[in-house]
This record gives structure tokens, C-alpha cells and sequence, in this order.
């Protein structure tokens, strides 16, 4: 990693805007990273000329005083984001080759913001999974490795995994993701890295490949709290194409951050205590419960009973919306298409065999069932019910409290493969950042510590609807006590 490409997005915009390098200087160090880092296949596609098209006018714009907010920043973008002529495909062979021929909202504000874009980001099959194993482009290899004398290539967690591999590897200054159930945050705790999901609404999904749409959420992933504040910024906003979309105006996240907590309450959920979790994953909890209390904030016990029901209701209700969703892709308008015997019919069944991945295709049979006349109440009305009951103990939390403190997962990373021939273990994986995701709140991990193994271990932060600032700052607080400034050492 070199000079430039170590530094936070804060850093890279302001030693920019005084000179002391120019933003070709920087895409120029980050296209070479890119190069040199693809034995982690976190890049389903490179776009080094993007980037330094964009850093020209950057540099241009500097000597005119004509400045945008992210100016000399290149960044990666998650293959889940439409972007005009570059391939956008979801990490499926059903979309291979695909070229936009528009921008998604998110993407276009970061590129209208001055951002440069890298490439596009290696990423589980439309967003389904939890360690970057489904993507048809391979898995992504983390950054990390176990400090017990093997060799084993550990997931960089999912479905953000590319964008979490290559902040951490130094191959982007910032990244975006998209989280469904956990996607930006499990992936950031692997990787030692911040990610926040924001409320439900206040980033566009227009241009982003669905997968449940009662439950995508775009937020940005960046090697700090700052950083992230900064992407937010742009990233949020109303977006008349998004009926989803909060007509809210964007606050001033990063001028409002403050670790000073005084007179707040950090709700520890009871709950959250399961058993089979590793001792040091609960060390660290109780240890960010002492870093927020030295930052004034009072600790208090809350219960989320309706927390166990949680993933099952997700596995549910999610699957259910990606069964419609993904109907759209019949081999007839774009994408892939595959002839088969009987007709209409046989091009759909044949397109979509060829077309869909093992976990895609396992989603969407259960999505249907569920669906499926005399089941649709047995499923999946009574799990939308759980999830009114899911956000209604938030509710009633934040009463007693100002925000929540969990652990972002259940582990460090763990070896691609340990867990692949086994659904439930990997849906295991979201059993913290599924309930947040239920209810439409803003989450955010922020890195705290190493386990034995000296592997990132990531807290998680749930804040009131719309209280991201709330979230940011807590996440503050914790990143300047932990001091973690880890990074993986080079080895690819």
C-alpha cells in the first residue's frame, strides 16, 4: 500500500485542495494498486481511464477554483449499481455483459460529486450471501490472515465483499455496498474497516439491481467513521424515480460529529447474548460498553424479545420479494438467453438454469413456496406480522434508550469453504445485523479489536429511524478509544 493509497478520504481531499499532490498522483497510485491486488478478485472490472478522467478534471477544477465535494477521490462501486457503458452484472452469468445504458442515482451522485470510479465490485449473486462464495465471477479472497501458520483464504464476508476486500487491501479510498440483511456491516467487521446502512429511504435504490426492495439499503464503506460521513453526504437524498425514497433534506453528517456523549444512553440488548458465540466476540462487547461510558454515555439493559425470530423471519420475507424480483429475467429483453424445447416456457426454465447460481436459485424456490397458495399466510403474512413486532420492541427500546450497542457478527472471518455446503451456518452469519435491517433503522460497524487469531472484530451501532448522526458519533467514540489501526499486511 502506498502513501496515498493508506490515506482516509478526509486526508486524500485535503492534502488535494492544498496541494501537496494532485488527484492524477492519486488515481495513479490506485489504478496501480488495483493492478497489483487481483489475486484478491475483488474487481469484476477495472476502469483505470474513468478514473483518470476524473482526476483531471479534479486537478483542473482546482486551478479554477471549482471545487466539488469529492474532488479527487476515486472510489470503487459495487457490480450491484447501474453504471452507464460498464459492465454491471450482480455477480450472475445471467447478467454478463450487460452495459446500462444509465447511471443508478447513488453512483451518478458520487460521479457528479467529482469521484472517480476504480471499477466495478466483485459481489455475491445478487446480493445473496454472506461470504462472497456465489458471485460467478469466483469468491473474493480477503486481505487477512489467520496468525496460526496455515494458508487458508478467508472470506472478506458478503455481499459487499469486494467492496470490503479492497478498502481494506488499500485498492480503493472508499467503496459503496448495499445491505440487505447485514451486507455492508458483516462484510466491514471482517475486513477491520466502517460501514453504515443508513435508514430505509434515504439513499435512492433506482439503478440498483434488486434483490428484496422492502430491504436494500445503499451506504458507503470506508477505512473511518469520517470517511463515511463524507460519502453519506452525497450518497443520500430524494429521488422522484425511488417511491421509496425519503423527501428529507440531507444533514451536514460530518460537520456534526462528535464523540462527546454526555447525558446519552446506550441500550445493551439481552438478547444479543447467545450462546455458541466466542468469548472474545462478548469481551469486546463489554469492552465498547466501557468505551462509550468514558465518553459519557450511560449504559442501560433493554430487551428486543422478538430478536430470535428475526432470521428466520428475514429468510422468509426476503426470499419472497427476490422470487418476484427476479422473475424479470426471462432470457427475452436482456441478459443471458438460452433456447430450450417447449417453447416459451423452455427458453425461461433454460435461461434461468444457466443464468442463476445454487444459492440464487435456492432463494427463489423458497421465496416462491412461500408465496405459493395456501402457504402465503402460513409464511409469509405471519412473518410480516413478526416483523411489525420486530420494529415495535425498537420502539419501545428507544425509550429507554438513545442508541444500541451489539457485535456486528458472530465471528472473525472464516475460511472460504468452512461453511459453503451448509445454508443455515452461513445464514448464521446475519443473526446481528438482520433485526436493524427488519425494522428500517440506521446500523453502523465500526472495528474494535483483533480475536486470537489476529482477525478484525467489528461493534454495531442501531440507531432511532434517521438518527444516523446519533449512530456516526457513537461510532466515533468507539473508533478513538479502540485506536484501531490495523491493516492487513500485503501478501498478494
Amino acid at each position: 500500500m502506498s502513501d496515498l493509497t493508506s490515506k482516509a478520504i478526509a486526508d486524500l481531499r485535503s492534502g488535494f485542495r492544498s496541494g501537496d499532490f494532485s488527484a492524477r498522483e492519486v488515481a495513479t497510485a490506485y489504478n496501480a494498486a488495483v493492478a497489483a491486488g487481483r489475486a484478491l478478485n475483488a474487481f469484476t472490472v477495472e476502469t483505470p481511464e474513468i478514473a483518470l478522467a476524473a482526476a483531471d478534471a479534479a486537478d483542473a477544477a482546482r486551478t479554477s477554483d471549482d471545487l466539488k465535494p469529492l474532488s479527487g477521490i476515486p472510489l470503487g462501486i459495487k457490480d450491484l449499481f447501474a453504471t452507464e457503458g460498464v459492465d454491471t452484472t450482480a455477480g450472475s452469468n445471467i447478467l454478463k455483459g450487460f452495459k446500462p445504458p444509465y447511471e443508478s442515482t447513488v453512483s451518478g451522485k458520487l460521479k457528479a460529486a467529482g469521484a472517480g470510479m476504480l471499477g466495478k465490485l466483485n459481489m455475491d449473486e445478487f446480493a445473496m450471501g454472506s461470504s462472497n462464495e456465489t458471485s460467478a465471477f469466483g469468491p473474493v479472497i480477503s486481505p487477512w490472515k489467520r496468525r496460526d501458520g496455515g494458508n487458508a483464504a478467508l472470506t472478506p464476508g458478503g455481499s459487499s465483499g469486494g467492496s470490503a476486500s479492497a478498502v481494506a487491501a488499500g485498492l480503493a479510498a472508499g467503496a459503496t455496498g448495499t445491505d440487505t440483511g447485514g451486507s455492508i456491516r458483516q462484510p466491514a467487521a471482517f475486513a477491520g474497516i466502517c460501514g453504515i446502512k443508513p435508514t430505509y429511504g434515504r439513499c435512492s435504490r433506482w439503478g440498483i439491481v434488486s434483490f428484496a426492495s422492502s430491504l436494500d439499503q445503499a451506504g458507503p464503506m470506508a477505512k473511518t467513521v469520517r470517511d463515511c460521513a463524507i460519502l453519506l453526504e452525497v450518497m443520500a437524498g430524494f429521488d422522484k424515480k425511488d417511491s421509496t425514497s425519503l423527501d428529507l433534506p440531507v444533514p451536514q453528517w460530518e460537520s456534526g460529529l462528535s464523540s462527546d456523549l454526555k447525558g446519552q444512553r446506550v441500550g445493551i440488548p439481552r438478547e444479543y447474548r447467545i450462546e455458541g458465540v466466542p468469548v472474545e466476540i462478548d469481551a469486546l462487547w463489554d469492552k465498547g460498553v466501557e468505551w462509550l461510558r468514558d465518553a459519557g454515555a450511560e449504559p442501560v439493559e433493554i430487551s428486543l424479545p422478538h430478536t430470535v425470530h428475526a432470521l428466520p423471519t428475514y429468510y422468509i420475507i426476503a426470499p419472497a420479494e427476490a422470487s418476484s424480483n427476479l422473475a424479470r429475467y426471462d432470457g427475452i429483453r436482456y441478459g443471458l438467453r438460452e433456447l430450450g424445447d417447449g417453447g416459451l416456457d423452455g427458453l425461461y426454465a433454460s435461461t434461468r438454469a444457466a443464468g442463476f447460481g445454487a444459492e440464487v436459485k435456492r432463494r427463489v424456490m423458497i421465496g416462491t413456496y412461500v408465496l405459493s397458495a395456501g402457504f402465503y399466510d402460513a409464511y409469509f403474512t405471519k412473518a410480516q406480522k413478526v416483523r411489525t413486532l420486530i420494529k415495535r420492541d425498537f420502539t419501545q427500546a428507544f425509550d429507554r434508550c438513545d442508541f444500541i450497542l451489539t457485535p456486528t457478527a458472530p465471528s472473525a472471518a472464516f475460511a472460504l469453504g468452512d461453511k459453503s455446503s451448509d445454508p443455515i451456518a452461513m445464514y448464521l452469519n446475519d443473526v446481528f445485523a438482520v433485526p436493524a435491517s427488519l425494522a428500517g433503522l440506521p446500523a453502523m460497524s465500526v472495528p474494535g479489536g483483533l480475536d486470537a487469531h489476529r482477525l478484525p472484530l467489528g461493534l454495531h451501532l442501531i440507531g432511532r429511524e434517521l438518527d444516523e448522526q446519533g449512530v456516526l458519533n457513537a461510532a466515533l467514540a468507539i473508533e478513538e478509544r479502540a485506536g484501531f489501526t490495523h491493516r492487513a499486511e500485503k501478501w498478494w
